[in-house]
């Protein structure tokens, strides 16, 4: 090999072999591999040190991924694209959770918006029903309305995605759209628009694929577990029982995170798949936002009108009688005067003074309990 680039650029190439997911390239740090290391190794040690074989480490092969992501480094730097690293800090933590992940995500726009506290993602038919639509526009607002920190994540395809995209957009809620291309074009060409939307909302456009690479029909399967893995929960909306949105379903189920699939009339085609979901026990059933916040246990922001909770400061001279109670609920006077070694006049005194203040309750037979916003 000759002169090797830096390590940017060797991770670019390296995250460019097909095989190369994070759980391989964490196993090949392991034996000492890094990317650069990758490039900068005869192939006869790295096949010694790994056990690929040595094809694996061609010179020829080697020689072309640097030169092609030389290339792609000018690409990202002259089109404000961000290359994240599976180990960089900005790299989706849920995403670097998943073993089959990419190893390198390219992005448009804002990668933090990945890190949002409530990620949904929602996935159907490109041949998305009046039902599904009306759907998938209620779910988003309402989700919007009610939950902060919300991020919508979907694939820009035609029919449920370019649907959730869209609602995320009118509700004012940031939305990562997952490409099965590089970032150098948009497919389908219809939906540029919306593309531009999302960057400039505060949003993102993600891939795995670099500027160069061929779009083919693997390509869409493939980016469905990036859809997946950005998410707490993947929503169904529509599908029959083959079709992109019931592997996103699989793959989310395979990650651990919750599935969720909206019911439809048992003879129509495109709610086939949402119904098996259910039926199997693959998928909650989802009718409502309330279903989706109730199964992942979500905080609700305060209704209009309610006044948000006051954040307060606990005393120094309360925190011993909180932490007894907190470890004998209902104790006594006597209880805490042993516990605490107070004498029974200074214990009573202060006792009363939580009282006044809400931090704890009396109960009857000289009992006490911590209050509400203490348990």
């Amino acid at each position: 090999m000759n002169i090797v680039p830096d390590d940017i650029t060797c991770r670019m190439a390296f995250a460019s072999y097909r095989n190369i997911t994070i759980d391989n390239a964490e196993r090949f740090a392991a034996l000492g591999v890094d990317a650069k290391c990758f490039f900068a190794k005869p192939a006869s040690l790295l096949a010694a040190i790994t056990g690929a074989r040595q094809s694996f480490f061609d010179d020829a092969k080697r020689a072309a991924a640097l030169e092609a992501a030389v290339g792609e480094r000018a690409f990202v730097e002259s089109g404000s694209v961000k290359a994240l690293y599976y180990s960089d800090e900005a790299f989706p933590q849920r995403l670097a959770q998943c073993t089959d992940g990419p190893a390198m995500l390219y992005v448009a726009g804002d990668p933090a918006a990945a890190a949002a506290p409530h990620s949904v993602a929602i996935v159907g038919t490109r041949h998305c029903t009046p039902y599904g639509a009306d759907f998938t526009r209620r779910l988003v607002a309402d989700l919007a309305a009610r939950i902060d920190g919300l991020l919508i994540v979907s694939g820009l395809a035609y029919g449920v995605d370019i649907c959730a995209h869209r609602a995320a957009l009118e509700a004012g809620v940031p939305t990562g759209a997952v490409l099965a291309h590089g970032l150098n074009t948009v497919y389908p060409a219809d939906h540029r628009a919306d593309a531009q939307k999302i960057v400039r909302s505060g949003g993102f456009l993600a891939t795995e694929y670099c500027s160069w690479s061929q779009i083919h029909r693997g390509n869409f399967l493939a980016r469905n577990r990036i859809i997946a893995g950005l998410a707490d929960v993947t929503v169904v909306v529509e599908s029959d029982i083959k079709g992109g949105a019931m592997a996103t379903a699989r793959m989310a189920a395979g990650y651990d995170r919750e599935v969720m699939a909206l019911p439809g009339r048992v003879g129509d085609t495109y709610s086939r798949g949402c119904n098996e979901l259910i039926a199997s026990g693959g998928a909650a059933l989802i009718r409502e936002a309330s279903d989706l916040i109730a199964l992942m246990g979500w905080r609700e922001k305060p209704a209009e009108g309610q006044q948000q909770e006051l954040s307060f400061e606990i005393p120094a001279s309360y925190r011993p009688v909180l932490d007894t109670l907190k470890a004998r609920p209902e104790a006594t006077v006597n209880d805490l005067c042993v516990a605490l070694n107070l004498p029974f006049a200074h214990l009573s005194a202060l006792l009363f003074k939580m009282e006044l203040d809400d931090f704890i309750v009396a109960l009857p037979g000289g009992r006490y309990a911590l209050a509400a916003r203490n348990r």
